[in-house]
């Protein structure tokens, strides 16, 4: 895996070695489609679903973008298709994104009160917000913004970045879940542990070993301990050896089953 060639050649180059050449060693039991990363859009949409099934126990994740709700783990509001919240900054960002789209929706007057709350629980200067995020999400302007925002600060850096390190498509979910779950960086401390923990440049093992350490950071919040999003789900797909995600896919999260059939 390229992650652990480039730990080797930082390594070697610390220890004097400076003129060693990075190379990407071969992959061993690689997921076999490379020509096709979680961007493919049927791969992106089963991406999707499963988040959904953590987030909002349904595999609907279109009827999502009205969602809100504040689910007591610190964050304040959890809202729309990934939980962007009003206490970690991603919520703040949509809405200004939005605003700068459609300036007269109804989540404008808002920014403010998210500008204060940020970084808190508070739903101070809050009164109305949910019901004004449901009379947004109707607005395709809103719906895309959500998507935009999803993409520019959870997927595409976790997809980029597996891909750097050398993961197929099961790998570029695993990081793009625990970022929605931990944040962008939450997510890289995590794979800076699984590094240390695989010491192998085979990328089932690897894997386990990321799994592993993003249960064990989940545990460490009350709000997140059930870690079934891992443990019966995408524990499971690597256990299959499907590091594809090809369909059918079975798993069962906080005590639901899902099941997207095959096509």
């Amino acid at each position: 895996m390229r992650i652990l060639a480039t730990v080797l050649a930082a390594t070697l180059a610390l220890a004097g070695c400076a003129s060693v050449v990075e190379q990407d060693p071969p992959m061993q039991p690689a997921s076999s489609a490379a020509d096709v990363d979680l961007s493919d859009p049927a791969k992106k949409d089963i991406a999707m679903q499963l988040v959904s099934s953590a987030e909002n126990s349904s595999l609907d994740w279109k009827a999502q973008y009205s969602y809100i709700e504040d689910i007591g783990d610190g964050r304040g509001y959890t809202a729309g298709i990934i939980g962007f919240c009003s206490g970690t900054g991603d919520m703040l960002e949509l809405v200004r994104a939005y605003t700068d789209e459609v300036p007269g929706n109804p989540l404008a007057t808002f920014l403010p009160a998210l500008e204060a709350v940020n970084g808190t629980d508070s739903h101070e200067g809050l009164d109305g917000f949910p019901e004004a995020w449901e009379a947004a999400a109707s607005d395709e302007a809103f719906q895309a913004a959500q998507n935009a925002e999803r993409d520019r600060v959870y997927f595409d850096p976790s997809v980029a970045l597996a891909k750097q390190d050398g993961l197929g498509i099961l790998g570029q979910f695993a990081y793009y879940d625990a970022a929605v779950m931990h944040g962008f960086e939450g997510m890289e401390s995590i794979r800076d542990v699984a590094l240390g923990d695989a010491e192998t440049s085979d990328e089932v093992t690897y894997l386990n070993a990321f799994l592993d350490a993003r249960e064990e950071e989940m545990r460490k919040e009350e709000a997140h301990e059930d870690t079934t999003r891992v443990s019966t789900a995408q524990r499971v797909f690597l256990d299959d050896g499907n590091l594809d995600l090809h369909l059918p896919l079975a798993w069962h999260v906080y005590g639901d089953a899902f099941l997207i059939p095959a096509e």
